[in-house]
């Protein structure tokens, strides 16, 4: 699990509570660091739906990756407005919740948008997820997962 959200809920599309312990258990994490008032953000985010939708929705196993959406918006509407307009199947921290100033401190985030990749513990795997998704595609999962060491338990 994702320590970085321990004792957090986060929510889904439906506007749904998710615990994170579950829905982040053995897989490699996306917290994306985003805004709907951003334009690198609206060009970035269809991008990083057409990734999450082949890798998770697409894939038989789905794969284990999950996004977890951080918002920069300036209001809760903007928010809920950008989530449900652009954004993939995938989770959010609610907007109300102050945790996001204190991850953006952890993740040294100074603009957006911004897909930092990170282990269960919370440790970065890469900060340019962004970069790495224009530039290699789904091929960059790969070595974010080999990074993640989730699969630690069934090696010979």
């Amino acid at each position: 699990m994702v320590e970085v959200f321990t004792g957090r809920t986060l929510l889904n599309k439906d506007g749904d509570f998710v615990d994170p312990e579950e829905a982040l258990r053995n897989k490699v994490v996306g917290i994306y660091f985003s805004a709907g008032w951003c334009p690198p953000c609206r060009d970035f985010t269809p991008i990083l739906c057409d990734f999450y939708t082949e890798l998770v929705e697409e894939t038989e196993p789905p794969a284990q990756f999950e996004i977890v959406f951080v918002s920069s918006d300036k209001t809760s509407d903007d928010m809920v407005e950008y989530y449900h307009d652009m954004h993939g199947d995938w989770l959010a921290l609610p907007w109300t919740d102050d945790y996001k100033h204190e991850l953006k401190q952890r993740y040294k985030i100074t603009a957006v948008p911004k897909l930092v990749i990170v282990k269960e513990n919370g440790d970065v795997i890469t900060d340019k997820g962004r970069k790495q998704i224009r530039d290699r595609g789904l091929a960059c999962f790969r070595s974010w997962l080999d990074a993640a060491e989730i699969f630690q338990n069934f090696k010979g």
